[in-house]
């Protein structure tokens, strides 16, 4: 597929992208050439072929997903301006 200037002018304004007049001939080129690009991809087969978000096969690194309370609890509760039996303390809201 070849682009003229005409819809190369028309992609630089609608990409926001202001082009002089003289390299306007240079960009449908280029763009040419990205599509012929393109065309050349779509002739690949892939069929069966997964698709991969990296080049290289990668697995993130997993921990135990396992509860505990951190063993901070006093270093937590020292900074609390009320705190009884191991809980912050609150006042009543509701009688």
């Amino acid at each position: 597929m070849s682009i003229d200037i005409d819809t190369a002018r028309k992609v630089a304004k609608l990409a926001r992208i202001r082009v002089e007049e003289a390299a306007l001939p240079e960009l449908a080129r280029e763009l040419s050439g990205i599509l012929g690009f393109m065309e050349q991809l779509n002739e690949v087969n892939v069929e069966g072929v997964e698709p991969m978000t990296s080049v290289t096969p990668m697995r993130l690194k997993r921990r135990a997903d396992v509860v505990t309370d951190g063993n901070i609890q006093a270093q937590v509760l020292k900074n609390a301006p009320d705190a009884r039996e191991g809980f912050f303390a609150v006042p009543k809201v509701v009688e």
